[in-house]
């Protein structure tokens, strides 16, 4: 299995305190955990889109190029690029002057985005939210595949003749397709061949199962490969300790503060939106998040690959309430006592 470790860089007061960090602070957390990420080997770092709530992750090209500026080896994804509600143009032209960079290091994860808002902030309609997804991810495959691209659609004006540029650094970029809730996600990317990264962060453990179910199966039916139906998998927050005794009493009052100050009282009963573990037993328990022992972690993330057959984990460390000294710290850990273990047991051919 490989590792990768997301930010939405959330930027919400601590829900115990109430103290919100400058956001230029919150910039840095994320370039040091990066170059941190890069040292202790992981394989990935990503950057999270969001155009409304507590986040600062508003521009991802902007960050992830100063990631590139100060890394050399590590992959640098998004998290996820929300091609609808975007132009395919300068999505095309952005990821392939990112990808000339970092010298062919970058992956796209496009999905819809998880906030309703970002629609009405771009003057779309939501209830057109997938019709404009498939169509905008279509014409952004052209322009990196194809020169000379004439094109007509719905959602922008006419193409003549058009090659974006620049290129990309070698060929097409790996793109992945960002799942929650909706099996248009997951037909989108069988139909393409494409990589699938399911959420596994609100709904239960079966409902991803059964989005990474109709995946494999769409893909082999488009005929693909089935070898290449590469899934990844979020988790939430990763909080590590000796026990998991220690791990609740130091994370539980967060934790569920956290749980009541993110709740959105307009979206309940909106698959996807609010979690339904509340409390950190129950999150320990039932949930995707990893909070524990190392032991304890490397038995959950197991227990799903057994039903994901995952190839990519990714991880997250920030925006859970631990300092940035503390969030490097936790990769480091993560890094020498879990992922041996589970690159041992859950090997993968991605990124080989």
């Amino acid at each position: 299995m490989k590792f990768s470790v997301l930010s939405l860089i959330s930027h919400a007061p601590h829900p115990l305190t109430g103290e919100l960090p400058p956001a230029a602070e919150r910039f840095e957390d994320v370039l040091e955990t990066g170059v941190a990420a890069e040292r202790l080997g992981f394989d990935a770092y990503a950057v999270g889109e969001r155009h409304a709530g507590p986040f600062l992750s508003s521009s991802p090209t902007v960050v992830l190029g100063a990631l590139a500026a100060r890394t050399s080896r590590i992959k640098l994804l998004t998290g996820v690029t929300v091609v609808a509600i975007l132009d395919p143009v300068r999505v095309a032209e952005d990821y392939a002057t990112l990808d000339q960079i970092s010298r062919g290091r970058i992956e796209l994860v496009v999905g819809k985005g998880a906030e309703a808002g970002h629609f009405d902030l771009f003057g779309l309609d939501e209830d057109r939210q997938w019709d404009l997804q498939a169509e905008k991810y279509q014409l952004l495959r052209r322009l990196w595949s194809e020169e000379n691209v004439t094109w007509e659609g719905e959602f922008r004006p006419p193409l003549k003749g058009v090659t974006t540029v620049p290129r990309t650094y070698d060929g097409l970029p790996r793109i992945w397709h960002g799942s929650a809730t909706s099996r248009n996600s997951t037909e989108l990317a069988a139909r393409h061949g494409d990589p699938l990264f399911t959420a596994n962060a609100i709904q239960p453990r079966a409902a991803y199962a059964e989005l990474i179910r109709h995946y494999r199966e769409r893909f082999e039916a488009y005929g693909h490969d089935p070898a290449a139906a590469y899934v990844a998998a979020g988790s939430g927050g990763l909080f590590i300790a000796d026990t998991t005794q220690q791990a609740i009493a130091q994370y539980k009052d967060y934790y569920e503060a956290r749980v009541r100050q993110s709740f959105k009282p307009h979206l309940a009963g909106k698959p996807g939106y609010n979690t339904p573990f509340r409390t950190i037993e129950d999150a320990i328990e039932n949930g995707p998040q990893l909070i524990g022992s190392p032991q304890q972690i490397i038995d959950k993330i197991l227990a799903y690959h057994e039903v994901y057959r995952h190839d990519l984990q990714s991880i997250t460390v920030d925006g859970i309430g631990l300092s940035r000294s503390r969030q490097i710290e936790t990769l480091q850990r993560f890094a020498e006592e879990i992922a041996p273990v589970v690159r041992r047991e859950a090997p993968s051919t991605l990124w080989s």
